[in-house]
């Protein structure tokens, strides 16, 4: 039986001065009730402290742009130095630009998080493809995938690569069959499905 099947009445005081509950049990299992009631209590008195109008918390702020401008500014640093071929360089600014998206506020959209995110993982997945990091890469390709499924051809595609170069397979044409499912007839998946399926083939034939 686990906790959620059992129901204990615990007699629960409150404070007439303070406002402050406490239990009136005694008993070992009220620890985590006791935990309970101490963050309760500590809220109350820290809302209570606050002074007119401000007696309730304000509303969360807006998305904050300058957050918004530096991991775009991140991600085009990457970006410069992938195109120059320094993949070290533009995995640090990718790893950045990750780290900085990823600790947004929660209050913030989570879609604005996985457009970000989405981005600089398959942008990560890249170049570590590049220095034939494969394991790294299919781990990127595929969070980018998470972050946004659909209209996000690229990242499928370099998860089935990256697969494809590790030797596996039966795996990569699972993917692949998954991404096609979702992208559509997408040519660089068509075409990779086709290749995973000749090595497949070319593999059995040779009772590999």
């Amino acid at each position: 039986m686990s906790d959620l099947d059992t129901f204990t009445f615990l007699p629960l005081r409150i404070d007439p001065q303070s406002k402050a509950i406490s239990s009136a049990s005694t008993s070992s299992t009220s620890r985590a009730l006791e935990d309970e009631l101490a963050a309760l209590n500590a809220l109350h008195r820290s809302l209570h402290s606050l002074e007119a109008p401000h007696v309730v918390p304000p509303p969360p702020v807006p998305v904050n742009p300058k957050r918004s401008a530096n991991v775009a500014k991140l991600r085009d640093s990457g970006n410069k130095e992938f195109e120059k071929g320094r993949y070290v360089e533009a995995i640090k600014f990718y790893t950045l630009g990750l780290q900085m998206a990823l600790t947004r506020p929660m209050w913030e959209p989570s879609q604005l998080v996985r457009e970000e995110v989405q981005h600089l993982f398959s942008n990560r997945a890249q170049a570590h493809m590049y220095l034939k990091n494969w394991p790294e890469a299919a781990a990127d390709a595929e969070s980018s995938v998470e972050a946004k499924r659909q209209g996000n051809a690229k990242a499928w595609f370099r998860k089935g690569k990256c697969l494809v170069e590790m030797g596996r397979l039966e795996e990569a044409k699972e993917w692949v069959g998954k991404a096609l499912e979702v992208e559509g007839e997408e040519k660089e998946l068509v075409e990779l499905l086709k290749t995973i399926e000749g090595k497949i083939a070319h593999a059995r034939a040779n009772g590999v």
